[in-house]
């Protein structure tokens, strides 16, 4: 009998918890759930004779994989999956997917929550701003960023994007494309981040592209913290006093940003974006049944590594 794994230091709602387990039981599967997990040694316990993994924001790295023999896929519960080791995977014969656009709208509401935040100084009580009228800038153009458009021409925003890999997405929905990010960072009163921390990205956002900023701009960061240079960032926020940085993740230089930038910025507790009922839910639910139609049909759909 195919043995699952769900291994969730952040467990899924109990509504979700409830119907990933019903959909493995109906294919005939066994579940096994390890759930708020405060040691690695619980979590290489757990793998050593699992088949499949549902994980979320839990650490897979090569010492997890190497204590799992039998594994042959492990689903990350949601779009990132920069927490699992894929190479390490692909080395061990194991296929790492993710659930993409499942908790894209929960993601793309918290960032115009975010800029509304930041344009209404942080409900400060002091005069602020509105979102109708103003451009925003899509600093790439996946699920989350799709979203993010939809809700801010709901507001009477203008969406504007850069984008390398989804020109034609976007054209074919009528946002105009930029023909650089520096363009698309000089136009925006408010700069919304939806690129991944892979590759090109990672650290993209430096002191070239921030230099472009207009007068009073707002950025918001609901990817990773890895695709801001954060040295450059803490630079230009010195000299740049008129702009605002706003993530629901904190960055390393957290200090920096108490210490010389209040009033300018926020943070939320932890990484926030994908933390609601109804995406802890669908992320779930594609997760089990993408494990369903790996296991029973060979399906590799959302692949993620080679």
């Amino acid at each position: 009998m195919t043995k699952v794994l769900i291994a969730t230091d952040k467990p899924f709602a109990q509504v979700a918890v409830a119907r990933i387990c019903e959909i493995f039981e109906t294919a005939g599967f066994e579940v096994v759930k390890l759930e708020k997990y405060s040691k690695k040694s619980e979590l290489l316990d757990a793998v050593k004779d699992v088949d499949a993994m549902i994980v979320r924001s839990d650490i897979i790295d090569k010492e997890v994989l190497g204590a799992a023999p039998k594994l042959k896929i492990v689903v990350r519960a949601g779009a990132g999956y920069d927490n699992i080791d894929t190479t390490a995977a692909s080395a061990n014969g194991v296929c790492v997917m993710n659930t993409p656009g499942q908790n894209s709208n929960a993601v793309a509401e918290l960032a115009i929550g975010l800029a509304l935040y930041g344009v209404r100084e942080f409900f400060s009580g002091n005069t602020g701003g509105e979102l109708r009228g103003r451009t925003i800038g899509l600093h790439g153009y996946g699920y989350v960023a799709r979203n993010v458009k939809r809700i801010a021409r709901a507001f009477g925003m203008t969406p504007i994007v850069y984008t390398r890999y989804s020109k034609g997405q976007a054209a074919s929905e009528g946002i105009e494309v930029t023909g650089s990010l520096e363009e698309l960072y000089e136009r925006s009163d408010i700069v919304s981040i939806h690129v991944p921390a892979r590759g090109e990205h990672n650290k993209s956002v430096n002191i070239d592209i921030l230099n472009h900023l207009k007068q009073g701009a707002i950025i918001v960061n609901t990817a990773r913290k890895e695709v801001i240079n954060e040295d450059d960032l803490c630079r230009f926020m010195e000299t740049r006093k008129d702009v605002k940085y706003l993530s629901d993740i904190e960055p390393d230089c957290k200090a920096v940003f108490e210490e010389k930038f209040a009033g300018r910025y926020y943070f939320t507790p932890k990484k926030l974006g994908a933390q609601t009922e109804e995406a802890n839910i669908n992320a779930g639910i594609a997760a089990a049944e993408q494990i369903v139609a790996f296991i029973l049909k060979g399906d590799e759909t959302f692949r993620v590594n080679k």
